[in-house]
């Protein structure tokens, strides 16, 4: 398993052991959420008529189906892990740790602590940040999770086109396309469309 596991890894870029990658899956998933929770359970019997009236399906999930949380345990190993620390962020760009912290305050770059600052690989290009990133960072909503933030700066959307295709909010600031369209989606996260 470890030779299948050291080639994918590989394959996607992670310079990792796998035992420190498996060791990383197992933290996360024991931090994602109780094993095969029942989502009405969350909710009260109030709520959970209203959910079930607009055609929301609460019942447990069948031994037979995979888990959901699975592809959320491998995502959060892997963007925990992808991460740079202040240091790393400082070598990366030239400058010393106390720019790199300052950056972080001013909302030029994004992170999160988890002993100690952890920023995003998908914000940087090269030894950069990627163009127009503040005028994105301060369209986004304070109550996005990083990963979902990195989520949504990874998949193409219909609003951004590069010779006629869609493509990553990463992608559209990497090719000088206008930040404000990318910080006006961004600004959207986590609201019903």
């Amino acid at each position: 398993m470890t030779a299948g596991l050291e080639t994918v890894l590989a394959e996607a870029g992670l310079r990792i052991d796998p035992g420190r990658f498996l060791r990383l899956v197992a933290d996360a998933a024991r931090k994602v959420s109780p094993p095969q929770p029942n989502p009405a359970d969350y909710f009260s019997p109030v709520q959970r008529q209203v959910l079930t009236d607009v055609g929301l399906d609460l019942s447990a999930y069948d031994e037979q189906e995979s888990d959901p949380r699975a592809s959320t345990v491998a995502a959060r190993a892997v963007f925990a892990d992808s991460a740079f620390s202040v240091t790393d962020t400082a070598r990366l760009l030239g400058i010393d740790t106390s720019r790199v912290r300052h950056r972080l305050k001013e909302g030029k770059l994004t992170g999160w602590k988890d002993k100690g600052w952890q920023l995003p690989a998908w914000q940087f290009s090269g030894s950069a940040a990627l163009p127009g990133l503040d005028v994105v960072l301060r369209a986004l909503p304070d109550d996005q999770p990083a990963l979902m933030i990195a989520a949504f700066m990874n998949t193409p959307q219909s609003d951004l086109e590069l010779d006629g295709k869609p493509v990553t909010p990463r992608q559209w600031l990497l090719a000088h396309g206008d930040p404000r369209m990318v910080a006006d989606l961004a600004s959207t996260l986590g609201t019903v469309a």
